[in-house]
């Protein structure tokens, strides 16, 4: 019951408090594995695309998030829940690994899952070189890829906020890609980076984002 009024709630609040001008929610398949490729700016960001489309989606949350005690700690993992979280350890050597298979196994029950594929929100404002794990999902999972761009999430949660601001943003969704033409070809690095080249230069398309053909480096103050 708590889990059904926070879904129906939570996006209104989010409207309510951050404005959000979203476009082309509708591209996004109400049916079948789909992933949303997100560029990346602030902690918010796997948050709030969630709660703009009409069905589920999920995306990765520190397991830490939902083993609090108490009635807060309770609250907060219902919270999660409710918004899609999907707990996931990530501090260890297999994290990314492990990060993957639960990517995995979300799309082969043919739901949505939520990505950032820099890997990082970019502190610098630019978009980075996409990690090729999206491509791997993509292949693995035969989901279509749908690019969404985030303007203004870097307002509402600069560099060291806890507490989100009151802001405007946007929230952009592009076409659905289909990568079904790589089927055969096999899940190879070459064909990975062909894929993630892809969806990124989709996602800089839709953000108007200064692109970066390198990995972020988070600096060692971030």
């Amino acid at each position: 019951m708590i889990y059904r009024v926070l879904r129906a709630v939570l996006p209104f609040l989010a409207r309510m408090y951050f404005r959000p001008v979203v476009s082309g929610a509708e591209r996004v398949p109400q049916r079948g594995p789909v992933i949303l490729a997100i560029n990346h700016l602030a902690v918010i960001d796997s948050f709030v695309v969630p709660m703009m489309v009409h069905r589920k989606v999920a995306f990765l949350a520190k397991a830490e998030y939902f083993e609090g005690r108490g009635p807060r700690g309770r609250l907060v993992a219902t919270l999660f829940r409710a918004l899609g979280a999907v707990p996931v350890q990530r501090d260890n050597s297999r994290a990314a690994l492990a990060a993957l298979d639960v990517a995995g196994e979300v799309l082969a029950r043919g739901e949505a899952f939520a990505i950032h594929p820099e890997g990082t929100r970019s502190l610098d404002g630019k978009l980075h070189r996409g990690r090729t794990g999206v491509a791997q999902l993509a292949l693995e999972g035969g989901a279509r890829v749908v690019p969404v761009a985030l303007i203004g999430t870097d307002k509402v949660q600069p560099r060291g906020t806890k507490i989100p601001r009151p802001h405007k943003i946007e929230v952009r969704f592009g076409e659905p890609l289909d990568f079904s033409r790589y089927s055969g070809l096999g899940s190879t690095p070459p064909v990975r980076r062909a894929i993630t080249d892809e969806i990124m230069y989709a996602i800089m398309e839709l953000s108007g984002q200064e692109y970066v053909d390198q990995y972020y480096k988070r600096p060692n103050a971030a």
